[in-house]
């Protein structure tokens, strides 16, 4: 026997009734509608749905519209584009571009081990052992023994507890800071830090506030003021500025966050195996302890000839970050043939000759420095380690004088504005071990006599 509800009507009877219901709703509410439109709504047609080409087409995106504007105002001015150029082996102090060979002063292989003979057959061995993929995420099934001893060695160096590699540099950057920081944290940075930096630190939610570059007084400004009024504070810095080839005051940096109870995270990106007599990067050039900053990164792109990034410290920081990190936990594993020649350079780093090899570039980076003062070029505050720039203000004069420097058998790269401001547009030399001062001496009278005739020109 149906069950019934207390008004006596069936649960059929009471769904039946609750359907003429909304019937009925629905055709008053289109007679109104129809009413106030004065037409018969069931005649009129749909209207039709516009959506702007701007939202629709990539040539109308402000990206495209940019580089367009650039590569048009290049042509206008009949300057080539210095970008994409296509190396045809090794680069090093020399490198081969459209089969001429040119000095080259834009590679990260500072201490020129990308070509070392035990370094390419650590390489070479890895790949005949593993394979030249492992196919997975570390997590799942991409961990390798080759992994962990690459980790344990950066860790070693470092004299931490552990490290954990990425198969990104850029991307260790972003997932480190996306995952430790969020909404209720802030994240202090000197103004010109790296963009995985300002990535990750988007990518966190967290607030983010610039500090004046190399300002440690403006930094404690924003300390005195916000620390407060947050949970997790982190302060970001670099090692050596790729721009301007300086260094932060890391044992200021260092008492600040003791003082007011943050992380500190220094990337080592050029500083690693540049700075210190043995290559220890920031903390040897500052002779601190390692475990007062509280997070180490850098990239195994430059020294180290692989690929990639790292975070070393704390066992609980590099923990969790296995674990939970984005880009470490779903990416795949570092490809056997890239960790190894990060492994083998670690281990020379030990030697004399790696020593050896440091002298030569502080020698010849110290030189280019002195020179480039002496001929009234601007360095900025460059240290004259590895990293040197000759600023010049204009973009159209940076770009015209990369392209000329080219044609004269120079390898020079220009940083033009948006990616600095316009005033301090410039060329920016990466310096080798085996560059010598006779390349120096050549590059920088070439320089000076081209930036004579542009300028005479303009």
């Amino acid at each position: 026997m149906a069950t019934r509800h207390s008004s006596g009507l069936s649960p059929r009877d009471m769904k039946q009734q609750l359907l003429d219901k909304a019937r009925a709703r629905r055709t008053q509410t289109t007679a109104r509608v129809a009413d106030d439109a004065g037409d018969d709504v069931f005649a009129s047609k749909p209207t039709p749905l516009v959506i702007s080409d701007d939202f629709v087409r990539f040539d109308r995106q402000p990206g495209y519209q940019q580089l367009s504007m650039m590569q048009q105002a290049g042509a206008a001015f009949g300057v080539p584009e210095p970008f994409f150029r296509v190396h045809e082996g090794c680069a090093g102090a020399t490198t081969c571009i459209d089969r001429r060979e040119l000095v080259n002063f834009a590679s990260y292989n500072y201490l020129d081990y990308s070509r070392h003979p035990e370094v390419i057959k650590a390489a070479a061995e890895a790949a005949a052992h593993y394979g030249t993929s492992v196919s997975a995420s570390r997590a799942v099934s991409g961990e390798r023994p080759i992994h962990r001893q690459l980790e344990a060695a950066v860790a070693r160096t470092y004299e931490v507890e552990d490290a954990v590699v990425f198969v990104s540099g850029h991307a260790t950057n972003v997932s480190t800071l996306g995952y430790l920081l969020g909404p209720k944290d802030l994240i202090l940075h000197d103004e010109w830090i790296h963009n995985s930096s300002l990535v990750g630190a988007q990518l966190s939610g967290a607030r983010r506030m610039p500090f004046a570059h190399n300002d440690p007084d403006a930094l404690e400004a924003l300390l005195s003021s916000q620390r407060g009024k947050f949970e997790r504070v982190l302060i970001v810095t670099e090692g050596l500025y790729s721009m301007d080839g300086d260094v932060p005051d890391l044992p200021r940096l260092i008492a600040l966050k003791q003082q007011y109870r943050c992380w500190l995270m220094v990337d080592e990106a050029h500083s690693f195996g540049v700075l210190g007599e043995r290559g220890l990067g920031l903390r040897e050039h500052f002779d601190i302890d390692a475990r007062d900053v509280d997070i180490w990164m850098g990239t195994m792109s430059k020294t180290l000839s692989g690929c990639g990034g790292y975070i070393a410290g704390c066992k609980e920081l590099v923990s969790m970050l296995r674990y939970f990190a984005p880009g470490f936990l779903y990416s795949v594993g570092m490809p056997a043939q890239v960790a190894a020649p990060s492994l083998k350079i670690l281990e020379l780093l030990q030697g004399d000759d790696a020593r050896q090899r440091i002298a030569r570039l502080h020698a010849v980076s110290g030189y280019f420095l002195t020179r480039a003062r002496a001929l009234g070029l601007d360095v900025g505050d460059s240290l004259g380690v590895a990293v040197v720039p000759v600023i010049l203000g204009s973009s159209l004069v940076a770009a015209r004088l990369s392209n000329q420097l080219f044609e004269a058998g120079f390898n020079v790269q220009p940083i033009l504005h948006p990616a600095v401001p316009e005033k301090s547009a410039r060329l920016r030399f990466f310096l080798s071990c085996e560059h010598t001062e006779a390349q120096v001496d050549a590059v920088l009278e070439t320089l000076i006599q081209q930036l004579s005739d542009i300028k005479a020109g303009l």
